[in-house]
């Protein structure tokens, strides 16, 4: 594979916070990119985009068409705050609604891919009912989005009950459908102590698209760090992840998942980052010079 070959996309939550739509796209493409993962996390401001009114969602629709720069998937994190499993029936209810919505809004504007976050719970405590909801709202969401065409895939989180492509599996055997996939981070598979080339092995033929961000390990006296670690000061071996990603003829797109929206030269930590991990990518052998 060649570098324009290469399906690399750049988190929202790395470009400038306050640019626009199209300030956004504009960006990527000139860093090259070729597409941009979109954020509904758990803030109102991004959790109503899930709101938008026809007018809206057409002008995002023309802004992604005439950038060429594609939106392809969304990064679903809002399920931090309103929970499929949570205790509280009002936040279920929310928590299946905010699903549901996003199903129809990206059926609607051409997004084909949501990365659903592995938490029963998040701030709190978790138990054989909160799993079960989980699991309930889960299998609802994944039947609505068969229907629309949109596919549902489970991010390795940083939380241990979704914490490797094994325990993924677990999962999908009381999931069986084909609209259920997982989208493996190379960083919490390795912080988790996994056999990253194994846990590859194991889901390539369910795995989606790849986050690419480096992290610290879990240890029996740290609880590991997830996010924010730069390119190459953490525990993961992305020449042998690549390498063993060639090997497995995977073609699918990689994100790169970077939190600089914020900082003060998030365009230079970016192509930084970039640089970095293509030359990985070249260590590697996944793509060619």
């Amino acid at each position: 594979m060649t570098l324009q070959d290469l399906k690399f996309g750049i988190y929202e939550k790395a470009l400038p916070e306050m640019a626009s739509w199209p300030e956004k796209l504009d960006l990527a493409k000139r860093l090259n990119f070729s597409f941009v993962e979109m954020s509904i996390d758990e803030s109102e401001r991004r959790l109503a985009r899930l709101e938008w009114a026809r007018d809206e969602r057409k002008a995002f629709i023309n802004c992604v068409f005439d950038s060429g720069i594609s939106v392809p998937s969304i990064c679903l994190s809002g399920h931090r705050r309103f929970p499929l499993g949570s205790h509280n029936p009002d936040i279920r209810a929310r928590a299946r609604k905010i699903l549901h919505d996003a199903i129809n809004f990206s059926a609607e504007v051409g997004i084909r891919t949501i990365q659903l976050a592995g938490y029963d719970v998040y701030y709190e405590t978790g138990d054989n009912d909160t799993w079960q909801w989980f699991l309930d709202g889960l299998n609802e969401g994944v039947q609505k989005a068969a229907k629309e065409h949109v596919m549902l895939s489970m991010e390795i989180m940083d939380t241990h009950r979704i914490s490797s492509i094994v325990r993924f599996m677990n999962l999908k055997r009381m999931i069986m459908n084909p609209w259920f996939t997982v989208y493996p981070d190379l960083g919490n598979l390795t912080a988790w102590g996994n056999d990253v080339v194994q846990e590859l092995e194991l889901g390539k033929d369910l795995i989606t698209a790849i986050h690419l961000k480096d992290t610290l390990a879990v240890t029996k006296t740290f609880p590991g760090q997830f996010r924010d670690v730069s390119f190459g000061d953490g525990c993961v071996d992305f020449v042998a992840a690549f390498r063993a990603l060639k090997r497995l003829h995977f073609t699918g797109p990689f994100l790169m998942e970077m939190w600089s929206g914020k900082g003060k030269n998030p365009v230079k930590e970016i192509e930084e980052a970039r640089e970095w991990i293509i030359t990985r990518m070249k260590e590697g052998g996944y793509i060619n010079e």
